[in-house]
């Protein structure tokens, strides 16, 4: 599913309307009789008073439509706008005036104390409508809407519709602009905005409808966006079927390298991960003082020796053996459980540099190359960077709270700089490729957040580039 900017939508909205000749007011009228309809769906028994808030531009537009159609349907419809009426213009104020030519009363609420009087009838609402600031919103919300905002989220058991998006998010970064509407169900528009599948904005959208309300897709084609939400379309047909007659040698051989004294898990459990997705034949390569150890431990993968000094660590010292074990192999991960010791780096920055195979690199791997992060534009092979937030801020050089709040944007000027696969773990993983297409995958749980999960990703992803999978 495609997914859009505030400024993407923007652009599409006027397009439709300037160079396609639809005229907005139908869009407006489309998006509100949508809404209607999956309010209707997902609240079926709601037979109480309506009440919708709007503001002064498109997103009150949209829900003075909401209004008409709900009063029409005989629902008792109150609409408060947060603006004086003569403010209104363009289409919103032709559904204004439509609504009150109707019978439908709206109540001018432009102050805290008429908002106040206004409470008996909000509590004693059936469902609440947000329709109040819309997409373009990009201060952070004061005054008479942060009031309002805070009362919505007070109340119990009302259920809240947001128009588009809930009041006070931010629709690119989904951040939250001092108080936002938390939402039981949102209706977007055309495409769903990026703000509503990243957190925390996705922890205010509730459930999320996207509405068509009449963007022809050749239009949304011709805009060459680059931003999905990951669904089973993606995943179809991608791993393919096993031939009867196939062998282990079918489906690759991959090495490891991954292990230090204390950190034996990590390699354990990305070596048996790779074997749970499927890889024909996987080796792993760990210091030699450990490899008795990870002989016990795993029993379907292979060990294999690397020099170490003695000392449990890997460094440039074991590059010669593990250029041999190259060999033959579909493709080589590096980096769990292998320690920040000296020499580690000079090992990871030989392997991207010679590896004949895709390189996948997490954990130690990453805290090596952000030491010299442009020794990435000598690779051979493609690589696939697999970093958590904090891995990903010693890679670019800032800080943590900066990649969190730029989650998007900082994967995919990463990956285009460097050009490498990113995959920015986290709730709502970003993955970029150096093409400058993103994928957001929705999958996952706070039960994730444990140690070693990172270990079992990397030999997720290593066993399926060894089957033979695109790096993608």
């Amino acid at each position: 599913m495609q997914i859009a900017t505030a400024l993407q939508m923007q652009e599409l909205d006027r397009k439709t309307i300037n160079d396609l000749g639809i005229p907005g007011i139908v869009l407006m009228e489309n998006a509100g009789r949508g809404t209607c309809e999956q309010i209707k769906r997902h609240f079926p028994d709601v037979k109480k008073k309506i009440v919708v808030l709007c503001g002064s531009g498109n997103n009150g537009g949209d829900g003075f439509v909401i209004a008409r159609y709900f009063y029409n349907k005989g629902f008792k419809t109150s609409v408060y706008l947060f603006s004086a009426a003569d403010k209104v213009r363009g289409d919103a104020k032709i559904n204004l005036q439509a609504f009150q030519q109707m019978g439908g009363q709206v109540l001018e609420t432009t102050d805290d104390e008429q908002w106040k009087r206004a409470g008996n009838d909000i509590k004693h609402a059936g469902l609440i409508v947000d329709a109040m600031l819309g997409t373009g919103l990009s201060s952070e919300v004061r005054g008479l809407y942060k009031l309002v905002i805070e009362d919505i989220n007070a109340l119990p058991l009302i259920p809240v519709v947001a128009v588009d998006i809930p009041s006070g998010i931010d629709a690119t970064t989904g951040k939250i602009l001092g108080t936002a509407v938390k939402a039981d169900l949102t209706c977007t528009f055309g495409l769903p905005k990026r703000g509503l599948v990243l957190f925390p904005g996705l922890f205010h959208t509730g459930n999320l409808e996207v509405i068509d309300i009449g963007i022809p897709g050749q239009l949304i084609e011709s805009q060459g966006l680059q931003e999905y939400l990951l669904d089973e379309s993606h995943f179809k047909g991608v791993i393919p079927l096993r031939n009867p007659e196939s062998h282990k040698g079918t489906f690759g051989h991959l090495f490891i390298i991954a292990g230090s004294p204390g950190k034996t898990g990590a390699a354990a459990m990305a070596a048996r991960a790779a074997m749970r997705t499927g890889a024909g034949l996987v080796t792993l390569g760990t210091p030699e003082t450990l490899n008795s150890v990870l002989e016990a431990k795993l029993t379907e993968v292979m060990t294999e020796p690397l020099p170490d000094n003695g000392k449990g660590f890997l460094g440039i010292s074991a590059w010669d053996r593990i250029c041999k074990l190259l060999d033959g192999k579909a493709a080589v991960a590096a980096g769990p459980g292998m320690s920040d010791r000296t020499g580690t780096a000079g090992l990871v920055y030989r392997l991207l540099e010679e590896s004949p195979v895709p390189v996948i690199v997490d954990a130690d791997g990453l805290n090596a190359i952000a030491k010299n992060p442009d020794i990435l534009k000598k690779t051979k092979s493609p690589a696939i960077l697999t970093p958590h937030p904090g891995e990903m801020s010693r890679l670019m050089g800032t800080t943590t709270e900066n990649i969190q709040a730029n989650r998007v944007e900082s994967a995919r000027k990463f990956s285009k700089e460097y050009g490498v696969t990113v995959v920015l773990k986290g709730a709502r993983t970003v993955i970029a490729e150096p093409a400058g297409n993103i994928f957001i995958n929705p999958t996952g749980n706070p039960g994730m957040a444990s140690g070693g999960m990172g270990d079992v990703l990397t030999g997720m992803v290593s066993g399926l580039v060894a089957q033979g999978l695109s790096t993608l």
